[in-house]
């Protein structure tokens, strides 16, 4: 099966890649392409959309710029039947995006090997998420629902120039609709298993010759995939609520300002998962007393828990912001970016995913965030265009945790109560200035190149206390610890690249940018032995790349080809050990280690084909060669019998590939029926830092199909699919704290489901 995915999706990049340049070479000199969206009608297109993106942070063409960026509409989006941003899974090379281990609010995202392993607020994602130019700085609320989208931007490899925040991975940037000067409105409801009922609505248009205005909302919700047999409540479920407004005001044509409000609200039931080593027990007296054996078989998507039913997950996330934009004169326009952000989350998370009492946390915050960003840019209207601008943003993340193991200690048989309390309090500052400049030095050849210098100051102070109950252990005694820390890191992050435009259809360049992420502090340091090393430095990466982009004269076939290496230093890796097994209180640790040095080698291809007025064939094929340089790990040079532990890089499979066609049939009297699908692959992947056999997934394929009825009117769309048609059972993330209780729980995605929507356009 995994040599005949991969066969299909390389024939396919051959074949659209062979169509483009035979298309480039017949290709008239005076051809254009202007990266307007078309407009056809269903069964009517004519050309490949090719949607204007901001990844330099102006408008331009994606075919005319040095960077590997994916970008989909929102009919893209539709058709790859994706709900929330981890729907981009499988669609874009080198991305690995998945709901973030036992949590129905975070994303844990990867590009191109490089990302954050580790959930907890201590740590800073490796992946930029931007919504409307905003930084969302913890993965918790960063699965984005996408009910109000314009178009996704996926930029691929570091972005330490001209982003708010640097991020070694690459940076996912969401753009909602703004109002338009047009009145449009649509509802929109949809009905499936599993419980699945969603309702979306959005209105916008002019309220007058200056003003126009916008609101849109989503309620949606399912009753989860994951039953608990002892009690038959379901988990892995979805209530969410959400409203976006905006009022734009534009007084000329050089002067905009847009105010947007958005409110989330979630509530749902625990994520659970499934164990996928033997849970083990620590009795003084008998030893390691094993709680639950491995599991045997497929996962069932039946989970006991710990927890009492009223224990779930909630979120708030709330924001504003302001964009203005004054065109001071025909070559300079001023930008300016103010955001401010509130983010409550509280989850119960059952770890060890089980009826035991061995990993059950509850974590807690209340962040809020304000960044403001000026930005002023300059174009000549010919061969010179530049951005200069200073960004800051500062963030107060304060969190109460507990974690509940009443079962993993014991006296000869009888259990020995465990609580541990957190609280800790993270301030996190950061300021920049960047300049970027772009210059056709001679006819058809561009220099880029950029410099960012970035300061980034945290304050962290945290107290931890343990109690035991009853204490009938001579050594265990309650204890509390607290301690406290200020830290501050500088960076310089270039960027440089040339471009070649050979004719109007093809464009090739080489590329140098430098990422950047910041250090931190040790979110469970809990003993004095790890608060004397509680800091971890900051991660640095330089990539180098050589990419081809290629679209035919009429705009019919396209294709991008994008070759890197990366070279990944100090990557900060959360392990798990046990630091005096032999003692009668061992104490369970979890170091940062700047651990690593990585070197990623990769190719990458996506490309597109219409074939006559209603065929679309796409596909996107990407190779990855992640591998450790060397990992310091302290357990190993102990031990040179676990060095097998660091053999595979985490969310990094040498292969994935995805292959999509849709056909269009026209009926009488002008409505259309639209019939698609696709076939996604992906590689073994090790979804752990500490590479544990039940904590990797195996090379395996979904399959995707749909349909879609559009009226001729435009008004009536009636849409049906179906997600993972085979009912393949994978797994999509894991939680590795082995040291305590051998927890090593996996994450699963959806199982087969279906749905029905209907959407009325006003």
């Amino acid at each position: 099966m995994k040599r005949q995915m991969l066969a299909l999706a390389i024939l396919a990049a051959l074949a659209v890649g062979a169509h483009a340049e035979e298309a480039v070479d017949a290709a008239a000199p005076n051809s254009q392409n202007d990266g307007s969206k078309t407009t056809a009608t269903p069964g009517e297109t004519a050309q490949l959309e090719s949607i204007t993106v901001t990844a330099r942070r102006r408008s331009e063409n994606p075919e005319k710029i040095p960077i590997a960026v994916s970008a989909f509409s929102e009919q893209d989006l539709k058709d790859m039947q994706a709900q929330n941003i981890d729907g981009l899974q499988g669609a874009v090379p080198g991305l690995n995006i998945v709901q973030g281990r036992g949590s129905s609010t975070s994303v844990n995202v990867f590009i191109r090997g490089i990302g954050q392993p580790d959930a907890l607020q201590t740590f800073d994602p490796g992946v930029g998420m931007y919504v409307d130019d905003i930084y969302y700085s913890r993965i918790q609320g960063a699965l984005v629902s996408l009910f109000d989208v314009d178009h996704v931007e996926v930029l691929r490899g570091p972005q330490g120039t001209l982003y708010g925040k640097n991020s070694t991975g690459g940076a996912i940037k969401i753009v909602t609709r703004d109002p338009s000067d047009g009145n449009a409105a649509s509802v929109e409801a949809t009905f499936g298993d599993h419980g699945r009922a969603e309702g979306r609505f959005y209105a916008g248009g002019a309220l007058n010759e200056q003003w126009s205005a916008s609101i849109a909302g989503a309620v949606i919700g399912n009753d989860g995939y994951v039953r608990d047999p002892a009690t038959g409540k379901h988990y892995n479920d979805d209530d969410t609520k959400s409203l976006r407004a905006k009022l734009q005001y534009k007084a000329s044509d050089n002067f905009k300002a847009t105010l947007a409000i958005d409110y989330t609200r979630q509530n749902t039931a625990l994520t659970l998962g499934e164990p996928t080593a033997p849970l083990i027990q620590t009795d003084f007296v008998k030893g390691a007393v094993v709680l639950l054996p491995a599991p045997a078989g497929e996962y069932d998507f039946r989970t006991s828990t710990s927890f009492a039913p009223d224990k779930g997950q909630g979120l708030t996330h709330k924001g504003v912001s302001l964009h203005a934009d004054w065109k001071l004169s025909d070559a300079w326009t001023f930008k300016s970016i103010s955001a401010y952000r509130r983010l409550t989350s509280t989850s119960y998370i059952d770890i060890d995913a089980s009826k035991f009492q061995l990993g059950d946390v509850f974590v807690g915050f209340p962040q809020k965030q304000a960044s403001q960003e000026f930005q002023l840019q300059y174009d000549n209207g010919s061969n010179l265009q530049a951005v200069y601008g200073l960004y800051g943003m500062r963030e107060h993340v304060p969190s109460h945790q507990e974690a509940y193991a009443n079962d993993l200690f014991a006296l000869a048989g009888s259990k020995i109560g465990f609580l541990r309390t957190i609280d800790d309090d993270l301030t996190t500052t950061s300021y920049a200035a960047f300049a970027h400049v772009n210059w056709e030095f001679v006819p058809s050849w561009t220099l880029a190149a950029g410099l960012r210098w970035t300061r980034e100051s945290k304050d962290y102070d945290r107290s931890t206390s343990i109690f035991w109950t009853p204490q009938i252990k001579p050594g265990l005694v309650n204890s509390t610890l607290a301690f406290s820390g200020s830290q501050d890191w500088t960076a310089w992050t270039p960027s440089i690249s040339l471009q070649k435009q050979f004719n109007d259809q093809v464009m090739a360049y080489v590329s140098a940018n430098r990422g950047f992420k910041s250090g931190g502090f040790n979110g469970r340091a809990n003993s004095a032995a790890e608060v004397t090393h509680a800091v971890f430095n900051p991660e640095f990466v330089w990539t180098y790349e050589a990419g081809l982009k290629m679209r035919s004269a009429d705009n019919r076939l396209q294709g991008n080809v994008a070759a890197f290496h990366s070279d990944y230093r100090d990557f900060q890796a959360r392990v798990s050990e046990v630091l005096n097994p032999g003692s009668p209180t061992p104490t369970f640790a979890f170091p940062v280690l700047n651990a690593a040095k990585l070197k990623m080698d990769g190719v990458e291809f996506e490309g597109a084909a219409l074939f006559g007025t209603g065929t679309r064939l796409s596909a996107q094929i990407a190779y990855l060669d992640a591998r450790y340089a060397n990992f310091i790990d302290p357990r190993v040079q102990l031990n040179p019998a676990l060095a097998s532990l660091h053999a595979h890089v985490p969310f990094s499979p040498e292969w994935t590939a995805r292959v999509a066609l849709t056909q269009t049939f026209n009926l009488t009297g002008g409505s259309a029926i639209t019939v698609g699908g696709d076939v996604s692959y992906r590689d073994d992947t090790w979804l752990s830092v500490d590479n544990r056999p039940g904590l990797m997934q195996p090379s395996y394929a979904l399959v995707g199909a749909f349909g879609v009825y559009d009226s001729a009117d435009g008004h009536w769309q009636v849409r049906g699919g179906v997600r993972n048609l085979t009912n393949k059972t994978y797994k999509t993330d894991g939680q590795e704290f082995s040291s305590v209780g051998n927890i090593q729980t996996a994450y699963f995605g959806w199982p087969r489901n279906w749905y029905v929507s209907a959407r009325y356009n006003f």
